[in-house]
Protein backbone atom coordinates (compact mmCIF):
# COMPACT_ATOMS: atom_id res chain seq x y z
CA UNK A 1 0.00 0.00 0.00
CA UNK A 2 1.64 3.23 -1.09
CA UNK A 3 0.92 6.46 0.71
CA UNK A 4 1.99 10.12 0.57
CA UNK A 5 5.10 11.45 2.23
CA UNK A 6 5.49 15.03 3.50
CA UNK A 7 8.78 15.39 1.58
CA UNK A 8 7.16 14.77 -1.81
CA UNK A 9 8.27 17.33 -4.38
CA UNK A 10 6.66 18.49 -7.62
CA UNK A 11 5.92 15.63 -10.05
CA UNK A 12 8.14 15.15 -13.10
CA UNK A 13 6.82 15.74 -16.60
CA UNK A 14 4.22 13.11 -17.44
CA UNK A 15 5.78 10.48 -19.72
CA UNK A 16 4.18 10.07 -23.14
CA UNK A 17 1.39 7.52 -22.99
CA UNK A 18 0.88 7.97 -19.23
CA UNK A 19 -2.28 9.10 -17.41
CA UNK A 20 -1.98 11.49 -14.46
CA UNK A 21 -4.57 11.67 -11.66
CA UNK A 22 -4.45 14.69 -9.34
CA UNK A 23 -7.05 15.00 -6.56
CA UNK A 24 -7.48 18.66 -5.57
CA UNK A 25 -10.11 17.92 -2.91
CA UNK A 26 -12.13 15.16 -1.26
CA UNK A 27 -9.25 13.06 0.09
CA UNK A 28 -8.76 13.34 3.85
CA UNK A 29 -12.02 15.30 4.13
CA UNK A 30 -15.76 14.98 3.43
CA UNK A 31 -16.42 17.54 0.71
CA UNK A 32 -14.58 19.71 -1.84
CA UNK A 33 -14.46 16.78 -4.26
CA UNK A 34 -12.38 17.46 -7.36
CA UNK A 35 -10.09 15.22 -9.44
CA UNK A 36 -8.04 16.23 -12.48
CA UNK A 37 -7.12 13.65 -15.14
CA UNK A 38 -4.34 14.46 -17.62
CA UNK A 39 -3.52 12.68 -20.85
CA UNK A 40 -1.71 13.96 -23.94
CA UNK A 41 -1.48 17.50 -22.59
CA UNK A 42 -5.25 17.76 -22.01
CA UNK A 43 -7.13 17.90 -18.69
CA UNK A 44 -10.49 16.41 -17.74
CA UNK A 45 -11.97 17.38 -14.37
CA UNK A 46 -14.39 15.17 -12.46
CA UNK A 47 -16.49 17.20 -9.98
CA UNK A 48 -15.71 20.57 -8.45
CA UNK A 49 -17.33 20.87 -5.02
CA UNK A 50 -17.14 22.85 -1.82
CA UNK A 51 -16.41 22.02 1.80
CA UNK A 52 -18.47 23.63 4.55
CA UNK A 53 -16.57 25.40 7.35
CA UNK A 54 -16.12 24.12 10.88
CA UNK A 55 -16.14 26.02 14.16
CA UNK A 56 -12.43 26.86 13.98
CA UNK A 57 -13.00 28.72 10.69
CA UNK A 58 -15.08 31.69 11.93
CA UNK A 59 -16.72 33.91 9.33
CA UNK A 60 -16.02 31.56 6.42
CA UNK A 61 -18.92 30.75 4.08
CA UNK A 62 -17.37 28.05 1.87
CA UNK A 63 -14.05 26.33 1.24
CA UNK A 64 -13.01 25.73 -2.37
CA UNK A 65 -10.44 23.50 -4.02
CA UNK A 66 -7.19 25.26 -4.89
CA UNK A 67 -7.19 26.12 -8.62
CA UNK A 68 -3.56 27.30 -8.51
CA UNK A 69 -2.19 24.39 -10.57
CA UNK A 70 -4.86 24.94 -13.24
CA UNK A 71 -4.50 28.69 -13.78
CA UNK A 72 -1.74 28.42 -16.38
CA UNK A 73 -3.53 25.52 -18.09
CA UNK A 74 -7.14 26.67 -18.36
CA UNK A 75 -7.03 26.30 -22.15
CA UNK A 76 -6.03 22.63 -21.71
CA UNK A 77 -9.25 21.78 -19.82
CA UNK A 78 -11.58 19.88 -22.17
CA UNK A 79 -14.50 19.59 -19.74
CA UNK A 80 -15.84 19.12 -16.22
CA UNK A 81 -17.77 15.89 -15.62
CA UNK A 82 -20.26 16.26 -12.76
CA UNK A 83 -21.23 12.95 -11.17
CA UNK A 84 -24.28 14.33 -9.32
CA UNK A 85 -25.85 17.51 -7.97
CA UNK A 86 -24.76 17.70 -4.33
CA UNK A 87 -22.95 20.86 -3.23
CA UNK A 88 -19.79 18.98 -2.29
CA UNK A 89 -19.52 18.00 -5.98
CA UNK A 90 -20.84 21.05 -7.89
CA UNK A 91 -20.56 24.00 -5.47
CA UNK A 92 -17.11 25.08 -6.68
CA UNK A 93 -18.03 25.17 -10.39
CA UNK A 94 -19.06 28.87 -10.45
CA UNK A 95 -15.70 29.88 -9.00
CA UNK A 96 -13.75 27.84 -11.58
CA UNK A 97 -15.89 29.17 -14.44
CA UNK A 98 -15.12 32.70 -13.30
CA UNK A 99 -11.58 31.94 -14.47
CA UNK A 100 -12.76 30.55 -17.84
CA UNK A 101 -16.54 30.61 -18.45
CA UNK A 102 -16.54 28.44 -21.58
CA UNK A 103 -15.29 25.19 -20.00
CA UNK A 104 -17.96 22.59 -20.98
CA UNK A 105 -19.99 20.99 -18.20
CA UNK A 106 -21.00 17.34 -18.69
CA UNK A 107 -23.66 15.72 -16.51
CA UNK A 108 -27.14 14.27 -16.20
CA UNK A 109 -30.35 16.27 -16.66
CA UNK A 110 -30.98 17.03 -12.96
CA UNK A 111 -27.31 17.71 -12.20
CA UNK A 112 -27.03 20.23 -15.04
CA UNK A 113 -30.33 21.88 -14.08
CA UNK A 114 -29.10 22.40 -10.51
CA UNK A 115 -25.73 23.84 -11.59
CA UNK A 116 -27.31 26.04 -14.27
CA UNK A 117 -29.60 27.59 -11.66
CA UNK A 118 -26.60 28.21 -9.41
CA UNK A 119 -24.57 29.72 -12.28
CA UNK A 120 -27.46 32.03 -13.15
CA UNK A 121 -26.96 33.69 -9.75
CA UNK A 122 -23.30 34.22 -10.72
CA UNK A 123 -24.37 35.58 -14.15
CA UNK A 124 -22.59 32.79 -16.00
CA UNK A 125 -24.18 30.96 -18.94
CA UNK A 126 -22.36 27.63 -19.25
CA UNK A 127 -21.73 25.32 -22.18
CA UNK A 128 -23.38 22.03 -21.22
CA UNK A 129 -23.56 18.49 -22.55
CA UNK A 130 -26.37 16.36 -21.11
CA UNK A 131 -25.60 12.65 -20.76
CA UNK A 132 -27.30 9.66 -19.20
CA UNK A 133 -26.37 6.13 -18.24
CA UNK A 134 -25.16 4.06 -21.18
CA UNK A 135 -23.93 7.11 -23.09
CA UNK A 136 -20.39 7.29 -24.41
CA UNK A 137 -18.86 10.67 -25.22
CA UNK A 138 -15.49 11.67 -26.63
CA UNK A 139 -14.18 14.60 -24.60
CA UNK A 140 -10.80 15.59 -26.00
CA UNK A 141 -8.53 12.52 -25.76
CA UNK A 142 -10.82 10.98 -23.12
CA UNK A 143 -13.54 8.50 -24.07
CA UNK A 144 -16.12 8.64 -21.26
CA UNK A 145 -18.82 6.07 -20.58
CA UNK A 146 -21.48 6.90 -17.99
CA UNK A 147 -22.93 4.32 -15.61
CA UNK A 148 -26.05 4.64 -13.40
CA UNK A 149 -25.39 4.61 -9.67
CA UNK A 150 -27.85 4.90 -6.82
CA UNK A 151 -27.27 7.74 -4.33
CA UNK A 152 -29.31 10.10 -2.15
CA UNK A 153 -30.08 12.29 -5.16
CA UNK A 154 -31.54 11.18 -8.51
CA UNK A 155 -29.51 10.95 -11.72
CA UNK A 156 -26.13 10.15 -10.12
CA UNK A 157 -23.51 8.73 -12.47
CA UNK A 158 -20.19 6.94 -12.32
CA UNK A 159 -17.78 7.54 -15.20
CA UNK A 160 -15.40 5.16 -16.98
CA UNK A 161 -12.58 7.13 -18.62
CA UNK A 162 -10.71 5.35 -21.39
CA UNK A 163 -7.36 6.51 -22.77
CA UNK A 164 -4.47 4.60 -24.40
CA UNK A 165 -2.92 4.51 -20.90
CA UNK A 166 -5.82 2.36 -19.65
CA UNK A 167 -9.32 2.58 -18.25
CA UNK A 168 -10.04 4.50 -15.05
CA UNK A 169 -13.43 4.21 -13.33
CA UNK A 170 -14.57 6.97 -10.93
CA UNK A 171 -17.60 5.83 -8.93
CA UNK A 172 -18.70 9.25 -7.70
CA UNK A 173 -20.90 8.82 -4.60
CA UNK A 174 -22.86 5.58 -4.68
CA UNK A 175 -24.60 2.84 -2.77
CA UNK A 176 -26.40 -0.34 -3.84
CA UNK A 177 -29.99 0.14 -2.64
CA UNK A 178 -31.88 -2.82 -4.12
CA UNK A 179 -35.29 -1.15 -3.65
CA UNK A 180 -34.66 2.47 -4.68
CA UNK A 181 -37.58 4.89 -4.59
CA UNK A 182 -37.12 5.81 -8.25
CA UNK A 183 -36.41 2.23 -9.39
CA UNK A 184 -32.96 3.27 -10.66
CA UNK A 185 -30.42 0.67 -9.49
CA UNK A 186 -26.65 0.89 -9.43
CA UNK A 187 -25.87 -0.83 -12.74
CA UNK A 188 -23.82 -3.80 -11.53
CA UNK A 189 -24.06 -5.46 -14.94
CA UNK A 190 -22.30 -2.47 -16.51
CA UNK A 191 -19.60 -2.55 -13.82
CA UNK A 192 -19.15 -6.30 -14.38
CA UNK A 193 -18.73 -5.64 -18.11
CA UNK A 194 -16.14 -2.94 -17.39
CA UNK A 195 -14.39 -5.37 -15.04
CA UNK A 196 -14.27 -7.99 -17.80
CA UNK A 197 -12.75 -5.41 -20.14
CA UNK A 198 -10.19 -4.54 -17.46
CA UNK A 199 -10.33 -1.64 -15.00
CA UNK A 200 -6.76 -0.40 -14.71
CA UNK A 201 -7.53 2.04 -11.88
CA UNK A 202 -10.67 2.29 -9.72
CA UNK A 203 -11.39 5.47 -7.73
CA UNK A 204 -13.99 4.39 -5.17
CA UNK A 205 -16.22 6.22 -2.65
CA UNK A 206 -14.87 5.58 0.88
CA UNK A 207 -17.36 7.42 3.11
CA UNK A 208 -18.92 4.34 4.74
CA UNK A 209 -15.99 1.92 4.40
CA UNK A 210 -15.83 1.59 8.21
CA UNK A 211 -19.51 0.65 8.50
CA UNK A 212 -20.15 -3.10 8.31
CA UNK A 213 -22.90 -4.70 6.26
CA UNK A 214 -25.22 -3.03 3.77
CA UNK A 215 -27.02 0.32 3.84
CA UNK A 216 -30.76 -0.17 4.56
CA UNK A 217 -33.15 0.72 1.73
CA UNK A 218 -34.26 4.35 1.53
CA UNK A 219 -37.89 3.25 1.67
CA UNK A 220 -37.40 1.90 5.22
CA UNK A 221 -37.72 5.50 6.38
CA UNK A 222 -41.30 5.79 5.14
CA UNK A 223 -42.79 3.80 8.04
CA UNK A 224 -40.93 5.87 10.65
CA UNK A 225 -42.03 9.12 9.01
CA UNK A 226 -45.65 7.96 8.99
CA UNK A 227 -45.40 7.15 12.69
CA UNK A 228 -43.93 10.59 13.47
CA UNK A 229 -46.59 12.31 11.35
CA UNK A 230 -49.44 10.40 12.97
CA UNK A 231 -48.32 11.31 16.51
CA UNK A 232 -47.41 14.99 15.85
CA UNK A 233 -49.87 17.36 17.51
CA UNK A 234 -48.80 20.65 15.93
CA UNK A 235 -46.51 21.77 13.10
CA UNK A 236 -43.89 19.45 11.62
CA UNK A 237 -40.61 21.06 10.56
CA UNK A 238 -38.22 18.93 8.50
CA UNK A 239 -34.58 19.88 7.96
CA UNK A 240 -32.79 18.27 5.04
CA UNK A 241 -30.16 18.97 2.43
CA UNK A 242 -31.64 21.21 -0.26
CA UNK A 243 -30.84 18.59 -2.92
CA UNK A 244 -32.06 15.41 -1.18
CA UNK A 245 -34.95 14.80 -3.56
CA UNK A 246 -35.68 11.22 -2.41
CA UNK A 247 -36.02 12.29 1.24
CA UNK A 248 -38.26 15.23 0.35
CA UNK A 249 -40.44 12.90 -1.75
CA UNK A 250 -41.07 10.74 1.30
CA UNK A 251 -41.94 13.84 3.34
CA UNK A 252 -44.43 14.94 0.67
CA UNK A 253 -45.98 11.46 0.56
CA UNK A 254 -46.37 11.36 4.36
CA UNK A 255 -47.83 14.89 4.43
CA UNK A 256 -50.34 14.04 1.71
CA UNK A 257 -51.37 10.86 3.54
CA UNK A 258 -51.97 12.78 6.79
CA UNK A 259 -53.81 15.74 5.29
CA UNK A 260 -51.05 18.31 5.76
CA UNK A 261 -49.85 21.08 3.44
CA UNK A 262 -46.14 21.58 2.74
CA UNK A 263 -44.17 24.83 2.42
CA UNK A 264 -40.51 25.04 1.42
CA UNK A 265 -38.41 27.49 3.43
CA UNK A 266 -35.10 28.92 2.25
CA UNK A 267 -33.92 30.08 -1.17
CA UNK A 268 -31.91 26.97 -2.08
CA UNK A 269 -34.68 24.60 -0.94
CA UNK A 270 -37.37 26.46 -2.93
CA UNK A 271 -35.13 26.63 -6.02
CA UNK A 272 -33.97 22.99 -6.01
CA UNK A 273 -37.37 21.47 -5.28
CA UNK A 274 -38.91 23.64 -8.01
CA UNK A 275 -36.33 22.29 -10.48
CA UNK A 276 -36.88 18.68 -9.35
CA UNK A 277 -40.67 19.07 -9.70
CA UNK A 278 -40.46 20.73 -13.12
CA UNK A 279 -38.20 17.93 -14.45
CA UNK A 280 -40.43 15.18 -13.05
CA UNK A 281 -38.04 13.92 -10.33
CA UNK A 282 -40.40 15.07 -7.56
CA UNK A 283 -44.05 13.97 -7.65
CA UNK A 284 -46.21 16.63 -6.03
CA UNK A 285 -49.98 16.06 -5.68
CA UNK A 286 -52.06 19.09 -6.69
CA UNK A 287 -52.53 21.60 -3.90
CA UNK A 288 -50.03 19.93 -1.55
CA UNK A 289 -47.28 22.55 -1.72
CA UNK A 290 -48.23 26.07 -0.68
CA UNK A 291 -46.39 29.36 -0.24
CA UNK A 292 -44.97 29.89 3.24
CA UNK A 293 -46.87 33.19 3.45
CA UNK A 294 -50.22 31.35 3.42
CA UNK A 295 -49.45 29.23 6.50
CA UNK A 296 -51.06 31.69 8.91
CA UNK A 297 -54.43 30.68 7.45
CA UNK A 298 -53.91 26.98 8.29
CA UNK A 299 -54.22 25.22 11.67
CA UNK A 300 -50.92 23.98 13.13
CA UNK A 301 -51.80 20.31 12.70
CA UNK A 302 -52.07 20.77 8.92
CA UNK A 303 -48.62 22.32 8.38
CA UNK A 304 -45.29 20.83 7.29
CA UNK A 305 -42.28 23.11 6.76
CA UNK A 306 -39.28 21.81 4.84
CA UNK A 307 -36.10 23.81 5.37
CA UNK A 308 -32.30 23.69 5.31
CA UNK A 309 -30.01 23.51 8.34
CA UNK A 310 -29.67 19.81 9.15
CA UNK A 311 -25.91 20.31 9.71
CA UNK A 312 -26.28 23.18 12.17
CA UNK A 313 -25.13 25.79 9.65
CA UNK A 314 -25.29 29.15 11.48
CA UNK A 315 -27.22 31.02 8.77
CA UNK A 316 -29.53 28.18 7.72
CA UNK A 317 -33.23 28.36 8.56
CA UNK A 318 -33.28 25.73 11.32
CA UNK A 319 -30.35 27.28 13.22
CA UNK A 320 -32.03 30.66 13.07
CA UNK A 321 -35.28 29.13 14.38
CA UNK A 322 -33.35 27.62 17.30
CA UNK A 323 -31.82 31.04 18.03
CA UNK A 324 -35.17 32.87 17.78
CA UNK A 325 -33.77 34.74 14.76
CA UNK A 326 -36.33 33.60 12.16
CA UNK A 327 -39.86 34.62 11.22
CA UNK A 328 -40.98 31.07 12.05
CA UNK A 329 -41.07 30.75 15.84
CA UNK A 330 -40.75 27.32 17.44
CA UNK A 331 -43.50 26.73 20.02
CA UNK A 332 -44.33 24.05 22.55
CA UNK A 333 -45.51 20.90 20.78
CA UNK A 334 -43.85 21.45 17.38
CA UNK A 335 -42.09 18.40 15.93
CA UNK A 336 -38.70 18.90 14.24
CA UNK A 337 -37.22 16.12 12.08
CA UNK A 338 -33.51 16.21 11.19
CA UNK A 339 -33.60 13.97 8.13
CA UNK A 340 -29.89 13.63 7.38
CA UNK A 341 -26.63 12.27 8.69
CA UNK A 342 -24.05 14.16 10.70
CA UNK A 343 -21.14 15.26 8.53
CA UNK A 344 -17.94 14.69 10.56
CA UNK A 345 -16.96 17.91 12.31
CA UNK A 346 -20.53 19.25 12.50
CA UNK A 347 -21.61 17.30 15.57
CA UNK A 348 -21.29 20.16 18.10
CA UNK A 349 -23.15 22.61 15.87
CA UNK A 350 -25.98 20.13 15.28
CA UNK A 351 -26.41 19.28 18.96
CA UNK A 352 -26.39 22.99 19.78
CA UNK A 353 -29.34 23.44 17.38
CA UNK A 354 -31.13 20.40 18.85
CA UNK A 355 -30.73 21.84 22.36
CA UNK A 356 -32.00 25.24 21.19
CA UNK A 357 -35.08 23.70 19.57
CA UNK A 358 -35.77 21.52 22.62
CA UNK A 359 -35.51 24.57 24.86
CA UNK A 360 -38.46 26.18 23.04
CA UNK A 361 -40.55 23.04 23.50
CA UNK A 362 -39.99 21.16 20.23
CA UNK A 363 -39.93 17.38 20.01
CA UNK A 364 -36.73 16.79 17.98
CA UNK A 365 -36.54 13.56 15.97
CA UNK A 366 -33.06 12.78 14.62
CA UNK A 367 -30.87 9.88 13.56
CA UNK A 368 -29.85 9.28 17.18
CA UNK A 369 -33.40 8.51 18.38
CA UNK A 370 -35.28 7.35 15.26
CA UNK A 371 -34.56 5.85 11.86
CA UNK A 372 -35.14 9.04 9.87
CA UNK A 373 -32.00 8.77 7.74
CA UNK A 374 -30.15 6.18 5.71
CA UNK A 375 -26.81 6.93 4.14
CA UNK A 376 -26.22 7.58 0.47
CA UNK A 377 -22.85 5.81 0.52
CA UNK A 378 -21.98 2.12 0.21
CA UNK A 379 -21.05 0.31 3.43
CA UNK A 380 -18.26 -2.26 3.74
CA UNK A 381 -20.41 -5.21 2.59
CA UNK A 382 -21.43 -3.38 -0.58
CA UNK A 383 -17.86 -2.30 -1.30
CA UNK A 384 -16.59 -5.88 -0.98
CA UNK A 385 -19.32 -7.04 -3.34
CA UNK A 386 -18.45 -4.18 -5.72
CA UNK A 387 -14.72 -4.96 -5.79
CA UNK A 388 -15.37 -8.62 -6.48
CA UNK A 389 -17.48 -7.57 -9.47
CA UNK A 390 -15.04 -4.96 -10.81
CA UNK A 391 -11.73 -6.75 -10.00
CA UNK A 392 -9.64 -3.58 -10.47
CA UNK A 393 -5.94 -3.90 -11.20
CA UNK A 394 -5.19 -0.78 -9.12
CA UNK A 395 -7.33 0.86 -6.42
CA UNK A 396 -7.36 4.46 -5.14
CA UNK A 397 -9.85 5.18 -2.34
CA UNK A 398 -11.44 8.65 -2.64
CA UNK A 399 -14.12 10.74 -0.93
CA UNK A 400 -13.43 10.36 2.77
CA UNK A 401 -11.34 11.22 5.78
CA UNK A 402 -8.11 9.32 6.44
CA UNK A 403 -9.86 6.62 8.47
CA UNK A 404 -12.32 6.02 5.62
CA UNK A 405 -9.57 5.85 2.99
CA UNK A 406 -7.60 3.33 5.08
CA UNK A 407 -10.66 1.17 5.72
CA UNK A 408 -11.54 1.20 2.02
CA UNK A 409 -7.98 0.21 1.10
CA UNK A 410 -8.21 -2.77 3.48
CA UNK A 411 -11.46 -3.89 1.83
CA UNK A 412 -9.78 -3.77 -1.55
CA UNK A 413 -6.89 -5.84 -0.25
CA UNK A 414 -9.31 -8.44 1.17
CA UNK A 415 -10.83 -8.93 -2.29
CA UNK A 416 -7.45 -9.59 -3.86
CA UNK A 417 -6.13 -6.22 -5.03
CA UNK A 418 -2.34 -6.49 -4.46
CA UNK A 419 -1.07 -4.32 -1.61
CA UNK A 420 1.46 -2.59 -3.86
CA UNK A 421 -1.34 -1.62 -6.25
CA UNK A 422 -3.46 0.19 -3.66
CA UNK A 423 -2.71 3.91 -3.57
CA UNK A 424 -3.73 5.96 -0.54
CA UNK A 425 -3.26 9.58 -1.50
CA UNK A 426 -4.36 12.93 -0.13
CA UNK A 427 -5.26 16.26 -1.72
CA UNK A 428 -2.52 17.39 -4.08
CA UNK A 429 -0.75 14.02 -4.26
CA UNK A 430 -0.18 13.12 -7.91
CA UNK A 431 -0.76 9.53 -9.06
CA UNK A 432 0.48 8.37 -12.46
CA UNK A 433 -0.87 5.33 -14.30
CA UNK A 434 2.01 4.08 -16.45
CA UNK A 435 2.29 0.63 -18.01
CA UNK A 436 -0.73 -0.56 -16.04
CA UNK A 437 0.63 0.41 -12.62
CA UNK A 438 -0.53 3.33 -10.46
CA UNK A 439 2.16 5.06 -8.41
CA UNK A 440 2.59 8.33 -6.53
CA UNK A 441 4.90 10.65 -8.46
CA UNK A 442 4.83 13.94 -6.56
CA UNK A 443 2.69 16.59 -4.96
CA UNK A 444 1.17 19.91 -6.04
CA UNK A 445 -0.39 22.79 -4.12
CA UNK A 446 -3.90 21.91 -2.93
CA UNK A 447 -4.65 24.08 0.10
CA UNK A 448 -7.94 25.52 1.31
CA UNK A 449 -9.31 28.55 -0.55
CA UNK A 450 -11.73 30.42 1.73
CA UNK A 451 -14.83 32.27 0.56
CA UNK A 452 -15.83 35.06 2.93
CA UNK A 453 -18.70 37.09 1.53
CA UNK A 454 -17.46 38.45 -1.81
CA UNK A 455 -13.83 37.70 -0.97
CA UNK A 456 -12.38 34.54 -2.55
CA UNK A 457 -8.92 33.58 -1.31
CA UNK A 458 -8.43 36.82 0.61
CA UNK A 459 -8.68 35.09 3.99
CA UNK A 460 -5.54 33.15 4.93
CA UNK A 461 -4.75 30.68 7.71
CA UNK A 462 -3.06 33.60 9.49
CA UNK A 463 -6.29 35.63 9.23
CA UNK A 464 -8.27 32.74 10.69
CA UNK A 465 -5.79 32.42 13.55
CA UNK A 466 -6.32 36.11 14.31
CA UNK A 467 -10.11 35.60 14.23
CA UNK A 468 -9.87 32.65 16.61
CA UNK A 469 -7.72 34.66 19.03
CA UNK A 470 -10.16 37.58 18.88
CA UNK A 471 -13.08 35.23 19.48
CA UNK A 472 -11.42 33.30 22.31
CA UNK A 473 -9.20 35.88 24.03
CA UNK A 474 -10.31 39.35 22.91
CA UNK A 475 -8.16 42.35 21.99
CA UNK A 476 -6.11 44.93 23.89
CA UNK A 477 -5.10 48.15 22.10
CA UNK A 478 -2.36 50.44 23.39
CA UNK A 479 -1.95 54.01 22.08
CA UNK A 480 1.29 55.91 22.72
CA UNK A 481 2.65 59.19 21.32
CA UNK A 482 6.46 59.57 21.30
CA UNK A 483 8.91 62.28 20.32
CA UNK A 484 10.27 61.46 16.84
CA UNK A 485 13.78 62.53 17.80
CA UNK A 486 14.26 61.19 21.31
CA UNK A 487 11.72 58.36 21.42
CA UNK A 488 10.39 59.64 24.77
CA UNK A 489 6.67 59.42 25.59
CA UNK A 490 4.78 62.68 25.11
CA UNK A 491 1.25 61.25 25.27
CA UNK A 492 -0.34 58.13 26.80
CA UNK A 493 -0.09 55.23 27.15
CA UNK A 494 -3.84 54.74 26.71
CA UNK A 495 -5.03 51.13 27.03
CA UNK A 496 -8.41 49.79 25.87
CA UNK A 497 -9.79 46.26 25.86
CA UNK A 498 -12.61 44.35 24.17
CA UNK A 499 -13.53 40.80 25.10
CA UNK A 500 -10.34 40.12 27.06
CA UNK A 501 -12.13 39.63 30.39
CA UNK A 502 -9.77 42.13 32.06
CA UNK A 503 -11.25 45.05 33.99
CA UNK A 504 -10.24 48.44 32.54
CA UNK A 505 -9.10 49.60 35.97
CA UNK A 506 -6.54 46.77 36.11
CA UNK A 507 -4.60 48.27 33.20
CA UNK A 508 -3.24 50.89 35.64
CA UNK A 509 -0.82 48.12 36.68
CA UNK A 510 0.74 47.77 33.22
CA UNK A 511 1.03 51.46 32.28
CA UNK A 512 4.16 51.99 34.47
CA UNK A 513 5.73 48.94 32.84
CA UNK A 514 5.13 50.43 29.37
CA UNK A 515 6.57 53.76 30.56
CA UNK A 516 9.66 52.00 31.91
CA UNK A 517 10.18 49.96 28.72
CA UNK A 518 9.91 52.97 26.41
CA UNK A 519 12.11 55.13 28.67
CA UNK A 520 14.79 52.45 28.55
CA UNK A 521 14.51 52.18 24.76
CA UNK A 522 14.81 55.99 24.45
CA UNK A 523 18.06 55.84 26.46
CA UNK A 524 19.31 53.15 24.07
CA UNK A 525 18.50 55.41 21.11
CA UNK A 526 15.62 53.29 19.77
CA UNK A 527 13.19 55.59 17.96
CA UNK A 528 11.91 53.48 15.05
CA UNK A 529 8.12 53.09 15.29
CA UNK A 530 7.93 49.37 14.46
CA UNK A 531 10.54 48.47 17.10
CA UNK A 532 8.70 50.53 19.73
CA UNK A 533 5.43 48.78 18.87
CA UNK A 534 7.09 45.38 19.31
CA UNK A 535 8.44 46.43 22.72
CA UNK A 536 4.96 47.56 23.82
CA UNK A 537 3.41 44.30 22.53
CA UNK A 538 5.91 42.14 24.45
CA UNK A 539 5.54 44.17 27.65
CA UNK A 540 1.73 44.03 27.68
CA UNK A 541 1.69 40.41 26.53
CA UNK A 542 3.98 39.27 29.36
CA UNK A 543 1.93 41.16 31.94
CA UNK A 544 -1.36 39.65 30.71
CA UNK A 545 0.13 36.15 30.60
CA UNK A 546 1.69 36.39 34.07
CA UNK A 547 -1.36 38.00 35.68
CA UNK A 548 -4.27 36.30 33.91
CA UNK A 549 -2.88 33.32 31.97
CA UNK A 550 -4.53 34.73 28.85
CA UNK A 551 -3.25 35.50 25.35
CA UNK A 552 -5.42 38.21 23.77
CA UNK A 553 -4.48 39.94 20.55
CA UNK A 554 -2.41 43.01 21.41
CA UNK A 555 -2.55 45.92 19.00
CA UNK A 556 0.06 48.60 19.83
CA UNK A 557 -0.13 51.95 18.02
CA UNK A 558 2.91 54.24 18.37
CA UNK A 559 2.61 57.70 16.79
CA UNK A 560 5.58 60.02 16.32
CA UNK A 561 5.33 63.81 16.70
Amino acid sequence: MSHPHPELGPPPKLPEGGLRVTPLGGLGEIGRNMTVFEYGGRLLIVDCGVLFPEEEQPGIDLILPDFHTLRDRLDDIVGIVLTHGHEDHIGGVPYLLREKPDIPLIGSKLTLALIEAKLQEHRIRPYTLEVEEGHQERIGPFSCEFVAVNHSIPDALAVAIRTPAGMVVHTGDFKMDQLPLDGRLTDLRAFARLGEEGIDLLLSDSTNAEVPGFVPPERDISGVLRQVFSSAQKRIIVASFASHVHRIQQILDAAHEHGRRVAFVGRSMVRNMGIARDLGYLRVPAGLVVDVKTLDDLPDDEIVLVCTGSQGEPMAALSRMANRDHQIRIVQGDTVILASSLIPGNENAVYRVINGLTRWGANVVHKGNAKVHVSGHASAGELLYFYNICQPKNLMPVHGEWRHLRANAELGAQTGVPQDRIVIAEDGVVVDLIDGRAKISGKVQAGYIYVDGLSVGGVTESSLKDRRILGDEGIISVFVVVDSTTGKIVGGPHVQSRGSGIDDADFAQVIPKIDETLARSAQDGVAETHQLQQLVRRTVGKWVSDSYRRRPMILPVVVEV
